[in-house]
């Protein structure tokens, strides 16, 4: 069985809500052991199609999961269970700034990002401000409808600090532009914004779909990486730079062969 967990539940003490496939049935109270570990998973009731409400038996799940869980690489990066770059994924598939546990997938743009590189973007006077969005389930869910826009998107939890928007406020007022570092931190800005033009500070949640069409009021330039067909992020990007340039832009990237998805390459869009 594979246990995936994607985010703590308050429906019961200590409960996660996970994925949970298996070859064989499940039924609720039923206990599964963690390979390479004395800690157990058990499965209290069923919270959705494919989702159940678990809880670990005999010890806290998120400390199970820090000593024998392995990292939840999307599924077109294959590895083994005796691969040995599974324990540097642990390291790889993580971004320099990352701080709050609870995103389901890396932000990919972020990958391209080192304290090397940030020390020399400090160097050069670049400012810098975080946001954190917990990536959920619905970044994988691919479009399924002829119309894209009545694609639901999942609602997915984020935090905007105060210096965050004060250093919009600054960069706005100096003639600066606004750089978003992928996607996640393009919707997270974008669904923050208020009549100011500002994000406005603090916690919420977003199900913003950007689609063409859209006014973005607050990220000026984007880096991100090349993204699956008929994903939400695709149509982010085709809406921030336009179907036509993008289009050509994969055109390039397919001739050259660059490198798609996660551990992929990038590109800049101003």
């Amino acid at each position: 069985a594979e246990v995936f967990l994607l985010e703590p539940s308050g429906e019961a003490p200590g409960a996660w809500t996970a994925l949970v496939r298996t070859g064989g049935s499940l039924r609720d109270g039923e206990e599964l052991s963690v390979d390479g570990d004395t800690g157990r998973v058990r499965l209290l009731c069923r919270a959705g199609p494919g989702t159940w409400l678990v809880v670990g038996a005999g010890d806290d799940i998120a400390r199970i999961m820090d000593r024998a869980g392995r990292m939840p690489l999307p599924p077109y990066i294959r590895r083994e269970t005796d691969d040995p770059r599974s324990g540097e994924d642990r390291e790889r598939y993580q971004t320099v700034f990352a701080r709050s546990p609870g995103a389901v997938a890396a932000p990919t743009a972020g990958l391209h990002l080192t304290d090397e590189l940030l020390a020399r973007l400090d160097e050069r006077g670049i400012g810098r401000a975080s946001v954190t969005l917990h990536v959920g389930l619905g970044t994988f869910k691919p479009i399924e409808t002829d119309d894209v826009e009545s694609h639901a998107m999942h609602e997915e939890r984020y935090h905007v600090p105060v210096e965050t928007v004060d250093a919009v406020r600054r960069t706005r007022a100096a003639g600066g532009r606004i750089v978003a570092v992928g996607t996640t931190s393009v919707r997270t800005l974008e669904s923050s914004v208020g009549d100011d033009g500002l994000p406005a500070p603090g916690p919420g949640s977003t199900s913003l779909f950007i689609t063409p069409g859209y006014r973005f009021r607050v990220v000026d330039v984007l880096l991100t990486n090349f993204h699956l067909p008929r994903s939400t992020l695709l149509v982010l990007v085709s809406a921030f730079a336009g179907r036509e340039r993008v289009l050509t832009a994969y055109r390039e990237a397919v001739e050259r062969r660059y490198r798609f998805f996660s551990y992929g390459d990038a590109m800049l869009i101003s």
